[in-house]
């Protein structure tokens, strides 16, 4: 660990180091699964979800209104997060059975445990073991990745086998069956990949579907309560992955028809309770001061304009599609930090942000830089969490992406525009591929300042804008980095 802390140390430029002196707080980032921009009532005062605890993170901390997933899908999401690389950059298909992340990559939990953190991560990795068999170690995951401790599971809760991993092992291999899970069609939700839907397969015999999600909450207070607890004055980095509220939504009975969006609606109102569960064990143990907290979501919703219809609910709230897409909706995320102290309460940023931001960020925080090879397109957003005067060669000022289910659509954002290479959504939304007739444009240009809905295509009316986003899009992907 010294060896990786001299390296660190030695290869970062003197450019990213930090004025003031280090900040080590503790760090505990909160990601949920497939909750739309449009679902708590701190970033839209219309939901029909009661969401009262991630709401008073916005109270006690700052709102980020322009904040992206680096993929607007979970593993494509998850690689940004954790590397501070764009996920087009590799090739995130083989996850089922290899890992994303090579041996060698920095992830912000070495970064952190090479600056004297505990690192823990509870919940869902999806970012792919060196799979041979369940019942022997899985490489190339958490603990490999730079975290002290792991349980969780290998990917979603729809997504078979399912069963609980603890550091590097399978507690029990999936050696039962279960069968398929959907909702009947009488509950409103005609899609088969909405409701209480999962896929068949191989299950663990101490795992039930219904119970991972508060047993994840059982596992982060543990992991609390237990740092709290030791002689060490080390700080905790804490990586709570929730696989909720993607599917299946199973909303225990106390939340059942407690929301006015259905099904999904209470599942997010248990999954907002879970979240207070967290914030109220770290207060017990005396961590809030002296902690980041930021909370997020990986991507879009899976939600359709028929469920807003019947529901007067829009998951998506202003912005345009659902998971997958490269319309905003696919990838724009509701974004909070709460750090006591450092970001001012009842606070609002409009500054331009990224997952894949978070490693220079919490470098810069360390006041610690990076070796070149790290975070390729990683920039940092400290100084708006701080509010003070951002570094013009440090802050993120464009952001780019490709959708979920195109591979050749690519979306570059440089200021109010946004360019994306096809017609389409690219993603879950319907129609996702358009192809272009006589005289139609080739792809999108959409001014976000004046149409966040993305109703207004500009692609003809500004060809000098096409070309010059064009132009920068291809030089951040075959320059193989952003920064």
């Amino acid at each position: 660990m010294r060896t990786l802390t001299l390296l660190i140390t030695l290869l970062l430029p003197t450019s990213l180091l930090a004025a003031d002196p280090p900040l080590k707080p503790n760090i505990v980032i909160i990601l949920v699964d497939d909750m739309g921009y449009g679902d708590p009532t701190c970033f839209n005062p219309k939901s029909k979800i009661p969401t009262p605890h991630i709401d008073s993170l916005a109270r006690e901390g700052m709102k980020f209104t322009d904040a992206h997933a680096p993929g607007p899908l979970c593993h494509m999401s998850r690689y940004g997060l954790m590397t501070g690389r764009y996920p087009f950059r590799t090739n995130v298909s083989r996850w089922p059975k290899n890992p994303l992340i090579e041996p060698n990559q920095l992830t912000i939990a070495k970064l952190a445990k090479s600056q004297g953190y505990r690192t823990a991560m509870v919940g869902k990795w999806h970012l792919g073991f060196k799979e041979n068999g369940y019942d022997k170690p899985l490489p190339g995951g958490p603990i490999d990745c730079g975290f002290d401790f792991y349980f969780g599971i290998r990917a979603s809760t729809d997504i078979p086998p399912y069963f609980y991993i603890a550091q590097n092992k399978a507690i029990q291999p999936p050696t039962n069956h279960i069968k398929a899970g959907r909702t009947n069609p009488k509950n409103g939700w005609t899609t088969p990949i909405q409701g209480a839907f999962w896929r068949a397969g191989g299950i663990a015999p101490n795992l039930k579907l219904k119970d991972v999600l508060p047993r994840f909450t059982n596992e982060a207070i543990n992991t609390i309560h237990g740092h709290a607890a030791g002689s060490s004055n080390k700080p905790l980095m804490l990586y709570l992955a929730y696989p909720a509220p993607h599917t299946p939504w199973l909303p225990s009975k106390k939340f059942t028809g407690k929301s006015g969006a259905g099904m999904y609606g209470d599942f997010l109102m248990m999954v907002d309770h879970e979240i207070g569960r967290v914030l109220e064990t770290l207060k017990r143990a005396n961590l809030d001061k002296n902690t980041l907290l930021i909370f997020t979501s990986d991507n879009g919703p899976v939600w359709y304009d028929t469920d807003t219809k019947r529901l007067g609910h829009d998951s998506a709230g202003p912005l345009r599609g659902m998971k997958s897409d490269a319309w905003e909706a696919g990838h724009r995320m509701p974004f909070i930090a709460r750090w006591p102290g450092h970001v001012k309460p009842k606070s609002q940023s409009d500054q331009l942000i990224c997952f894949t931001d978070f490693l220079v960020t919490f470098a810069e925080m360390f006041n610690t830089p990076l070796p070149k090879n790290a975070g390729p397109d990683s920039f940092s957003f400290l100084h708006a969490l701080t509010s003070k005067k951002p570094n013009p060669k440090s802050h993120r000022t464009q952001f780019v992406m490709r959708a979920g289910s195109r591979k050749g659509m690519m979306t570059i954002r440089s200021g109010q525009w946004k360019l994306i290479t096809g017609l389409g959504s690219g993603g879950f939304s319907k129609p996702k591929h358009i192809k272009p007739g006589p005289g139609d444009p080739t792809g999108q240009l959409y001014n976000l300042n004046t149409d966040l809905a993305e109703q207004n295509n500009l692609y003809l009316k500004h060809p000098n804008i096409v070309k010059k986003l064009t132009t920068q899009l291809h030089q951040i992907i075959n320059n193989g980095r952003h920064r």
